[in-house]
């Protein structure tokens, strides 16, 4: 087996999480300074209303209809196209979202990365899934979601370099136009990856699949998965919708519905806010948002490397009891108006929650329970449901802020993660290490 390539394509694809986590987490940092600059603009009547759902959430609703058609062009023209057409629009919204001078204008292009969020969670984790062998497919999928927290760290730094270097008023714009340069570079790469075999086989293209699988793993008698993708690509005219795919619908969107309802959208794109508000000064607030950065990361990489050996349920057990720990925790810690340091070690502890669970299973999840020609419209499924709600949850935020408070909001989050925990216990299959044909014959249910 060929893994030096096969290592190297899963990086490449990957590196399109290193734009999602950059662009989903960099307004963090012009946040403050957005909602100073276009305060008086309102909906229905409230600031903090425009605030959330027009500026901040623009992008996560573009997130959300590239989510929900991504799998057309990931079907249609094939993973690869897919993935060059993202770092396009990466780049055109990095570069259109730092010149604009008008809060709709810079919704609009903020809106244009989105889509390339969405339809990221699709074409990237499938097609690494489908080049990589069932022993080490978890870590290699896994690789997009840390590329996604190594952004999100890459972001945070950025951020507070951007901040302190003396640049006043243009500040934000130097944070968010500073995308366009690594978006630019990914979409030269993965010009260079090879197309997935699978989507090959599925389109009827097999002398193509043979020559990719035979980079792949040059010793391999390809006749028995080839035959196998003939079979699936049978079944091409299929819908998600249909009663046998009836479980793997239902664990499409309830993984990604919990790993929203854990608050972390919402705490990443209101860290420097919520760390404020906890008591810490401007400064301290927006470093230790680079401190959630690493967290993240570390964590996300011990998660990448125990997917394959623990498996997916069992991070999603330790992540959903560090989850309600830390959650619960928070929740106290605003009623009480606890002061210092407690806050953020209780956010550290959250961030590390979620990288070992639910950010190191999501897509690799996703990914792998649906059969080849049904792979885009699950991975459409859950991951239109996932930002569906990371879109609404953030966007509500600052209101629910001023009304319920910070310690409800949490307190919400953690009832969630305690049903999340049901979750895992009475319906979550393992999947590790179960070749992709052989685990869709076990979910589907004739």
């Amino acid at each position: 087996m060929n893994q030096s390539k096969i290592l190297f394509w899963s990086i490449t694809v990957a590196l399109a999480g290193f734009l999602f986590g950059f662009d989903t987490v960099v307004i963090s940092g012009a946040e403050k300074s957005l909602s100073e600059m276009w305060g008086h603009y309102t909906l229905f009547g409230s600031a903090s209303l425009f605030h959330g759902v027009v500026v901040m959430s623009s992008a996560l609703w573009g997130t959300v209809i590239g989510a929900i058609f991504g799998g057309w062009p990931t079907d249609t023209l094939g993973r690869k196209k897919t993935l060059i057409i993202i770092g396009v629009l990466y780049t055109v919204s990095a570069v259109g979202s730092a010149v604009v001078s008008d809060p709709w204008s810079f919704a609009f292009f903020r809106f244009i990365g989105g889509l390339g969020v969405g339809a990221s969670t699709i074409a990237a984790p499938a097609y690494v899934s489908e080049i990589a062998p069932a022993d080490r497919r978890g870590r290699l999928v896994a690789m997009y979601q840390f590329n996604i927290v190594f952004g999100i760290l890459i972001a945070f730094l950025s951020n507070y370099l951007f901040a302190n270097a003396g640049l006043g008023d243009m500040a934000w714009r130097w944070m968010i136009g500073i995308e366009a340069l690594p978006a630019f570079i990914y979409t030269l790469m993965v010009m260079t990856v090879p197309m997935s075999p699978r989507w090959l086989m599925m389109k009827g293209r097999y002398d193509e699949a043979r020559a990719v699988l035979r980079q792949i793993d040059p010793t391999r008698d390809l006749n028995e998965l080839i035959e196998a993708g003939k079979e699936d690509a049978s079944h091409g005219s299929e819908s998600i919708w249909l009663g046998k795919y009836r479980l793997l619908v239902w664990l499409a969107v309830l993984v990604a519905f919990f790993n929203q309802f854990s608050g972390i959208n919402a705490f990443l794109y209101y860290a420097p806010r919520i760390f404020e508000i906890a008591g810490l000064e401007k400064d301290a607030a927006l470093f230790s948002s680079v401190g959630v950065g690493v967290v993240n990361l570390v964590f996300t990489l011990l998660g990448l490397l125990l997917i394959d050996k623990l498996g997916r349920r069992t991070l999603m057990y330790i992540g959903s009891f560090g989850y309600i720990i830390s959650l619960g925790l928070i929740s106290l810690a605003f009623l009480q108006s606890w002061s210092g340091n407690i806050v953020p070690f209780l956010f550290f502890l959250f961030i590390a929650a979620h990288a070992v669970g639910q950010g190191a299973v999501i897509w690799v999840f996703i990914s792998e329970i649906f059969p080849s020609h049904l792979r885009a419209q699950g991975q459409a499924l859950g991951s239109s449901t996932h930002w569906v709600l990371a879109a609404a949850i953030p966007a509500m935020i600052p209101f629910l802020f001023d009304t319920i408070g910070a310690s409800s909001v949490f307190m919400i989050f953690t009832g969630m993660m305690v049903l999340q925990l049901l979750f895992v216990k009475f319906m979550m299959p393992e999947t590790k290490g179960v070749p992709l044909e052989e685990l869709s014959k076990r979910l589907i249910k004739e």
